[in-house]
């Protein structure tokens, strides 16, 4: 392993984007995406993931320049056209208005377009809790996923997140996939050349395997049958149709064997305590800290607990990265 400070990471990080000329915007909102999940923990969506990001960039399928286009849709709606580009800065550019809007009127939604997308909705969540909102968000992927009881991909790994503001202390944030696990896991596992656990997917045949190519060729579970499997159907709908984007089969037509990230779109909502409360808003927000309280106090962890932990961790002594992984970013600075 090799352990580096995070400004070092990020410094790295924005060589290499620089490198392969992606413009400033694209470089820093990128840069910061990847370094985070390093930071918190997250492997799966860290620096590892400038290895996809540059790959889709060389097979053409990104705009490295792309300048998002926001649209003020209607009263309780912000649309932004990410023209092809990676999703930070679409989200960057529509964030100031949404929670505007959200001031305003209590309850607001930002839906983002045409954007290619690989990082982890918290991300995003933690910037919106920030402003004191609560948060939800969506968005497909590629198909790599089985339906419950189906045998061939169909869903992508359509991650919910959900974040709640807690004043000075760290927000409740939980992000998942309604697959079994993400599938920046099963990468790993492969890279590493580790088995994969029973229940995360199938083989091309549709029979249960362990090993993670077998199930990189074949099709990934979701979580809890076909409970995780309707929630997979929800985010589909909600982040395609509804705001007029791909559908995980789509981007991954689209993608044509490139094996590029996933392009399609993105539906984050943000609601204002103080508009639903008003003056009463103090007094239910305290009502959400016994709830956490009761939750901790039996010994039961709030969701991202381990992740912010991490990042005290990483903010003190730095991140260790694996010695392949480090010589595998070093390589796209050549």
């Amino acid at each position: 392993m090799i352990r580096l400070t995070l400004d070092e990471l990020h410094e790295l990080a924005v060589a290499i984007l620089r490198r392969h000329g992606f413009s400033e915007p694209h470089v820093q909102a990128v840069a910061a995406t990847v370094v985070a999940g390093e930071r918190d923990g997250c492997a799966s969506h860290g620096v590892w993931r400038l290895l996809g990001c540059i790959a889709t960039a060389q097979a053409g399928k990104v705009c490295r320049d792309a300048e998002p286009q926001v649209v003020d849709q209607a009263p309780g709606l912000v649309r932004v056209d990410a023209h092809g580009g990676f999703s930070q800065c679409a989200f960057a550019v529509g964030l100031p208005l949404l929670v505007d809007k959200a001031r305003q009127q209590g309850i607001a939604a930002l839906a983002i377009n045409r954007c290619v997308h690989f990082s982890a909705l918290w991300v995003e969540i933690e910037q919106i809790t920030a402003q004191g909102l609560v948060a939800l968000a969506a968005t497909p992927s590629h198909a790599w996923v089985a339906p419950a009881g189906g045998s061939r991909p169909l869903f992508g790994t359509n991650p919910i997140a959900f974040g709640w503001p807690r004043g000075a202390q760290a927000p409740f944030v939980f992000d998942f996939a309604t697959s079994a696990v993400a599938r920046g896991e099963i990468q790993l596992h492969e890279r590493e050349g580790k088995a994969i656990p029973p229940g995360w997917g199938i083989d091309a045949e549709g029979q249960p395997s362990c090993d993670p190519g077998a199930v990189l060729k074949g099709a990934m579970l979701t979580f809890g049958g076909h409970k995780g499997s309707a929630l997979a159907a929800m985010v589909e709908l909600l982040a395609g149709p509804l705001i007029g984007d791909l559908t995980s089969a789509e981007s991954l037509a689209l993608d044509a064997g490139a094996r590029a990230l996933p392009y399609h779109g993105e539906l984050l909502i943000a609601l204002d305590p103080a508009r639903f409360l008003g003056a009463d808003a103090a007094q239910h927000m305290a009502r959400a800290e016994t709830l956490f309280a009761a939750i901790v106090d039996m010994g039961a962890r709030l969701p991202s607990q381990r992740r912010f932990a991490a990042r005290q961790r990483s903010l003190a002594e730095g991140v260790a990265i694996s010695e392949s992984l480090y010589a595998d970013l070093r390589t796209l600075l050549e």
